[in-house]
């Protein structure tokens, strides 16, 4: 069975810090409000997306809140929370996935986030150099995972101190939520190796994504380890490539060539993220040079930090690029477009049919891909647990 013969596991973004329907412009803007949230995350529940990302940041909406918000108005839906390291304790985060585990019945999803604005981390506490990061991330793992598998730990690190750090109640999911992680630089990838299931990475061109698949691969072998792979991208699906070039274009109809260098400007000197210098590089700022790989479109980074890229395209098109990097490795897609809500259905509408994705597969979870789930009959660690193994 090849890789292209599954169909790939697609996940949908929340919009935290605001939508819209223009990039880099105050017209036709949606404020972040619970109700229209919800509205995202009740749409993709039923139209056959197996989970939504919460990002994280201080022009975001507080990811683990929201998303316990979101799990009490949803069914099936899975929630990948952002979690930084250093801004609390590896024992307070491990209570907040366990209950967010627990009240939404084992729908939790990690997602380790260390890099970002040094600004803007030394605004949260953190005061750690790039790889320095990464170090100080590792021990605070090693506790936080502990805690979920033991109920107990004990550490003396150079960044992290616990002494007989306690968890009441366990998680659901056994031995507890599983990590994802997103990281370009070699520091990064020698943190995710050790200790992730699913690496992700931001929509660059195939041959770029190869590479470091096989990179990452390669490390995790030499540990004695597996991960999977995602990949996190936008989409502007018509039915037709004119109408979905033309939806392109109008996304940034709005932007000058101001606000794009003012934005470029910011992202270079705010950020020290190699991946962000990836996304970067793929353009250069520059309006002309934006399809950087067929129907790969850099549009979306000239004005926004992170995942900057779109696949563009009819729902066969845009298929067929997805089946590329499914070729290379990746299972799992995290998709968003603009505005999300009206996205999530055109997505759903166009593409999953040429995927061969149903609302059938969500309605039986074949998202269960890492084949560990408990579920609780009550009690804290050592309670009764009833295990159920993963199909």
């Amino acid at each position: 069975m090849t890789a292209t013969s599954n169909p790939i596991n697609f996940l949908w973004f929340i919009p935290t810090s605001g939508d819209g329907t223009y990039l880099g412009s105050s017209e036709l803007n949606r404020a972040p409000e619970i109700g229209y949230l919800t509205q995202i995350a009740q749409a993709v529940d039923r139209l056959g997306y197996s989970g939504v990302l919460l990002p994280t940041g201080v022009a975001c909406e507080e990811s683990f809140v929201t998303a316990a918000a979101l799990a009490a108005k949803t069914e099936k839906l899975q929630f990948l929370v952002a979690i930084r390291p250093g801004t609390a304790s590896p024992a307070y985060y491990a209570r907040l996935a366990t209950t967010l585990d627990r009240i939404s019945n084992g729908r939790l999803l990690l997602n380790i986030v260390v890099g970002g604005s040094p600004a803007e981390l030394a605004g949260d506490g953190i005061h750690l150099e790039h790889d320095e990061r990464y170090a100080h991330a590792e021990e605070f793992f090693t506790v936080f995972e502990e805690l979920l598998e033991k109920g107990t730990a004990s550490f003396d690190g150079k960044y992290i101190k616990a002494t007989n750090a306690r968890l009441g109640f366990p998680s659901v999911q056994n031995p507890r939520p599983p990590l994802y992680f997103g990281g370009s630089s070699d520091a990064g990838i020698d943190f995710s190796v050790g200790r992730v299931d699913k690496y992700l990475t931001w929509g660059e061109p195939p041959a770029q994504v190869a590479e470091k698949v096989a990179k990452v691969r390669k490390a995790a072998g030499e540990r004695g380890r597996e991960v999977s792979f995602g990949i996190r991208l936008h989409f502007i699906v018509r039915e037709t490539d004119e109408e979905a070039w033309e939806a392109a274009e109008r996304l940034i109809r709005h932007l000058d060539d101001d606000t794009i260098r003012e934005a470029q400007e910011r992202f270079v000197h705010e950020s020290d993220s190699v991946g962000q210098k990836r996304m970067a590089a793929l353009h250069g700022g520059r309006r002309d040079k934006l399809e950087v790989s067929p129907n790969l479109w850099a549009g979306v980074g000239l004005v926004r930090a992170g995942a900057g890229t779109a696949l563009v395209g009819s729902p066969k098109t845009v298929a067929a690029r997805l089946r590329e990097y499914q070729e290379i490795g990746i299972d799992t897609v995290i998709g968003s477009g603009y505005p999300h809500l009206e996205e999530a259905y055109r997505v759903a509408e166009l593409l999953f049919p040429e995927l061969g994705i149903t609302r059938e597969q969500q309605r039986l979870g074949f998202n269960n891909e890492f084949g560990r789930k408990q579920v609780f009959a009550g009690g804290s660690h050592g309670g009764n647990l009833k295990v159920v193994s993963g199909s």
